[in-house]
């Protein structure tokens, strides 16, 4: 009868007839009354929603203290019900510090006990035999103990999560992967919520005891853990290490047949939109969504790809379907607010990233998108606190401690700027955005020698992670500007010409790089240093070009009157006029230009690069490189910090 009722349950769950599996259940623990039979009755209720009866049904039984896996279930119906303290009361809050390290010796044990059973390896006759099976057995319970005891330390991070503790989150789902490597959803949250920066993640996984995973067999344990190991590869940061990711994502494309599997190609979505590829980024997330149009994992990195692309129809086509069907996603508002982001109306696109941060506190997109609008409209005090919610929020991602520096960096306070770009700086040492705005306050500061490494620093990193080159124009300008001021005209020509000629090879590009604006101010910077080079005929030419492009430039205007001056030998000794004058023709422009465009931006808020992906999940952000002298006249400006 017993079995017959078991059956009977298990055919109702199978069809998800969940009446039924309770009607036979109460029946069957009425006859067995086994806690087994009890557990399995208050798991049905918690499938069905009935989060209370499932916890009184628990205590009434008396079955907290029974397993782990009674006091995990109570917990999670106490989460469930947003009774945090409660949780947290029947699961403890310290981890059993004793499981830490513990599971690769207890599988061994398992294996080894196993082992010797199949060989026939007894050598006290049967009564060996019976010993062995019943430690086969208690091995067995202990292991699966061993595992729920990580998901109580899973749960026991999502109470802290919610109460604001993400040390002490962070500290316990870092135990749970620990004791249990299996534990994915404690990796994820890791992963997602940006807890761990770059280099820790990548330490975290390396001490990871892959080897514990038993599946019964010496061969397959060890295929499995390397499955999983590659597996939880492909949820690191990007930025670094890329050519391990690549291995572990072409091993499981070419021998485990993953390479259309949506998780693996939102991994290399999130690869090419650090390198800047945004065509090649869309080109996957299109083709995934477009036969699982609700996955909402890929919907941040989709919409920072259409943004990043200007494609403000195809945002209002998705986030008008998204608000028909999903309207309690908090991903639908973040839709929302980008495309009201990427047709300038900021108040609006304010309002619902607020929105989608309200349903989903820790939905790191949102954040970003919220602090974003502030800084355009120039609301410097606002932009600086919104970007520091998500810099507690998030604290193993660099990108909110980035746009700190830029927002201070935009206000000329340079020594906060260089504070919070040092940070970010100590969180990842290869995102080329950063070491550019690094190497900008180096070179206001006139710390010209760390201003070139630094640019040299983040072309080289760009160039390694192949990344479009012209995307990195600005840091390439930056770099000949810094030349310049070194006085090594060869080297500053070199970087001008090689941003003229990469500026211009793209005439379907709509980025900055290749307005006129851009291309003027780098004209002009040509010619000075051609005059200074002595070639005057050569800098007359581009100068000329530099005000064909943009005819009321001031300072190009008065670097053509010296070089025909020069030119018809008014000076006559082959040089370009006073040296301290011939430097400081265009530094003094450039400071009068700054000084306008600060003011300008305390009153009307400058413009800024913007990344709408915050932690990637694989969190990632790819912006682009903001030049060393900010304003929209001067010479120095080759930003494509632009409003859409």
């Amino acid at each position: 009868m017993q079995n017959f009722l078991k059956d009977w349950r298990q055919d109702a769950m199978n069809k998800h007839q969940y009446d039924s599996a309770i009607f036979i259940g109460d029946k069957l623990l009425a006859l067995t009354n086994d806690p087994n039979d009890a557990f399995w009755l208050a798991q049905v209720h918690f499938s069905t929603g009935n989060y209370s009866r499932a916890l009184t049904f628990l205590e009434k039984h008396k079955l907290l203290d029974h397993s782990p896996s009674c006091r995990y279930l109570a917990a999670h119906c106490c989460i469930k019900q947003f009774k945090y303290e409660d949780a947290l009361t029947i699961l403890g809050d310290k981890t059993p510090e004793h499981l830490l390290g513990n599971s690769y010796k207890s599988r061994r044990k398992l294996q080894h006990t196993s082992g010797n059973a199949r060989n026939g390896v007894h050598r006290k006759g049967s009564s060996q035999t019976d010993k062995g099976e019943q430690s086969q057995d208690h091995e067995r319970e202990s292991a699966s103990e061993t595992k729920y005891e990580a998901a109580m330390c899973y749960l026991r991070g999502i109470c802290f999560a919610k109460q604001n503790s993400y040390d002490r989150a962070k500290e316990c789902y870092m135990d749970a992967v620990r004791i249990d490597v299996q534990c994915f959803e404690a990796f994820d949250q890791l992963m997602k919520n940006c807890l761990l920066p770059p280099d820790e993640e990548w330490e975290f996984l390396e001490s990871l005891d892959f080897d514990a995973i038993d599946t019964n067999g010496t061969d397959t344990s060890q295929e499995a853990a390397q499955f999983a190991k590659m597996l939880y590869t492909t949820r690191l940061s990007k930025y670094k290490n890329p050519a391990e990711f690549s291995n572990a994502v072409e091993s499981l494309s070419q021998h485990y047949n993953l390479d259309t599997n949506p998780d693996l190609l939102l991994s290399k979505a999130e690869l090419l939109f650090t390198q800047c590829r945004f065509k090649q980024a869309l080109a996957i997330t299109t083709s995934v969504l477009a036969t699982d149009q609700y996955n909402f994992s890929f919907l941040p990195l989709h919409l920072a790809c259409l943004h990043e692309l200007h494609q403000p129809n195809t945002l209002f086509l998705l986030a008008h379907r998204l608000a028909d069907s999903y309207p309690d996603e908090p991903a639908t508002w973040l839709a929302v607010g980008v495309y009201y982001l990427s047709i300038s109306q900021i108040a609006e696109a304010r309002r619902f990233f607020s929105k989608a941060s309200m349903m989903n506190p820790h939905f790191g997109p949102a954040w970003i998108g919220f602090a974003h609008t502030f800084a355009l409209e120039g609301e410097h005090d606002q932009a600086v606190s919104a970007y520091g919610t998500a810099a507690r929020l998030f604290q193993g991602t660099h990108l909110p401690q980035l746009f700190l520096g830029m927002q201070h960096l935009q206000l000329n306070n340079l020594t906060l700027a260089h504070e919070y770009l040092t940070t970010a700086h100590t969180l990842c040492r290869t995102d080329p955005l950063l070491l550019n705005e690094l190497g900008v306050v180096f070179y206001h500061l006139d710390h010209l020698p760390e201003a070139i490494q630094l640019f040299n620093r983040a072309l080289s990193i760009a160039n390694e992670i192949d990344s479009d080159p012209t995307f990195w124009l600005a840091t390439r300008a930056n770099l000949g500007h810094a030349y310049r001021r070194q006085h090594q005209w060869s080297l500053a020509l070199s970087e001008f010409e090689e941003v003229l000629r990469q500026g211009t090879v793209s005439s379907s590009s709509n980025d900055v790089h290749n307005n006129t604006a851009g291309r003027h101010n780098i004209l002009a910077a040509k010619g000075l240093v051609l005059l200074e080079m002595g070639r005057t005929w050569d800098a007359i030419g581009s100068l000329h070009e530099a005000l064909g492009v943009c005819p009321q430039d001031p300072v190009a205007t008065d670097l053509l009157a010296r070089a025909l001056e020069e030119n018809i030998g008014k000076t006559g000794d082959g040089t370009f006029g006073d040296e301290a004058s011939t430097e400081g023709i265009l530094d003094e422009a450039i400071e009068v230009k700054r000084e306008e465009i600060r003011r300008r931006g305390l009153r009307k808020g400058g413009r800024r690069g913007k990344v709408l992906v915050g932690g990637d999940g694989g969190g990632s952000g790819a912006g682009r490189a903001r030049m060393s002298d900010g304003g929209e006249d001067s010479i120095m400006v080759m930003s494509d910090e632009g409003e859409g």
